[in-house]
């Protein structure tokens, strides 16, 4: 089976409460559907934990707006810790989540009178779009897209995840990763300076390389429809030596903790990332259960460490309380499921 970018599933989150902080996301980016919940030991994560086992609770969110999710994720017999140093534009790894909306003024209207803290006003960014941005309790920053792409219409103020920004040393090395193996190719646009739009971010007046990437085929796969375009921004500071933002720290402490990519053909993903001398760090081997879900999971890290996670989907809940899942193995892996299936996850909304 050749290897197949689906779409970015889920951007992990580390938090000190995440069931907490998933009531947020619920009210503020309408993130209110569980797919799996889940306490367990992470074993497997040694790469990224100091060769450890972690103990964690877990849970996958999504918006049927479409778009990306998050895995809100908490240690829960260690106390993560934040960043030991003020993180700024730049910093490698991930730094700001992309969020999309249909109609950005209405977004910003809404989050305004739930009394987010606001980073910035609307403003266009180098492609001419409207975004802005904002930070939740738990000082991580989103930036918030305008953008047409929409799965089901809902009434939240956003969609799910658009994409990431993402701190690395060095642009044309980092596309490596992010525009050969993970397939955004295009460059919508590759500026060099300061930027009125970032003014307002930690750094954000200081002078970088900035480079949006997006994908010129439409990505394809069993929830490839609901999950939709997706696109990374690469920011390379060009006036100081940028800190690694998990430097001391472990894999789930406070923060963006990896950033997650729907796939299909894990082996042929394999193959290709050791060939550029990206070989897995972390490999759940064959089959993983994760509560109700189960896959194939592995991890690379990109050239900085930043780390990025495949999961090839084996089954997954549908009705989970009539006991219907879906078995993603006998389905053509490049087609997307029918709507009607994929709409099924309303049955997994969590109401407030």
């Amino acid at each position: 089976m050749e290897k197949n970018i689906c779409g970015i599933q889920q951007v992990g989150i580390g938090l000190k409460d995440a069931k907490e902080a998933w009531r947020w996301y619920r009210r503020v980016f309408g993130m209110d559907i569980s797919v799996f919940e889940d306490v367990a030991t992470a074993r497997l994560m040694h790469h990224y934990t100091n060769g450890k086992d972690c103990e964690r609770y877990a849970a996958l969110a999504m918006n049927m707006e479409g778009g990306g999710g998050f895995e809100v994720w908490q240690h829960t017999q260690m106390e993560p810790s934040p960043p030991n140093f003020d993180v700024r534009l730049g910093d490698t790894g991930i730094f700001i989540v992309k969020m999309k909306c249909r109609d950005l003024s209405a977004a910003y209207k809404r989050h305004r009178e739930m009394k987010v803290k606001l980073l910035s006003e609307p403003m266009v960014n180098p492609a001419g779009q409207w975004h802005y941005f904002l930070s939740d309790p738990y000082q991580n920053i989103f930036e918030v897209v305008e953008h047409p792409s929409c799965f089901m219409e809902q009434k939240s103020p956003t969609g799910g995840v658009l994409g990431a920004v993402i701190g690395v040393s060095d642009v044309d090395h980092a596309r490596e990763v992010y525009s050969q193996i993970l397939q955004y190719d295009e460059v919508v646009y590759d500026e060099t300076g300061t930027f009125d739009d970032l003014q307002s971010l930690p750094g954000g007046k200081e002078k970088y390389r900035r480079v949006l990437l997006k994908h010129s085929k439409p990505r394809r796969g069993p929830f490839s429809k609901l999950l939709g375009p997706s696109v990374i921004e690469l920011i390379q500071s060009l006036e100081r030596k940028p800190k690694k933002i998990f430097a001391n720290r472990i894999w789930g402490e406070l923060g963006f903790i990896h950033i997650c990519f729907d796939i299909t053909g894990m082996e042929a993903l394999r193959k290709e990332c050791e060939a550029l001398g990206y070989a897995f760090t972390v490999d759940s081997a064959n089959s993983f259960d994760m509560g109700n879900a189960a896959g194939h999971f592995s991890y690379i890290s990109d050239p900085d460490g930043t780390p990025i996670e495949f999961v090839e989907t084996h089954k997954l809940p549908v009705v989970e309380k009539l006991g219907w899942y879906i078995n993603l193995r006998k389905r053509d892996p490049g087609k997307p499921l029918p709507d009607w299936m994929v709409k099924t996850l309303t049955f997994s909304r969590v109401k407030d």
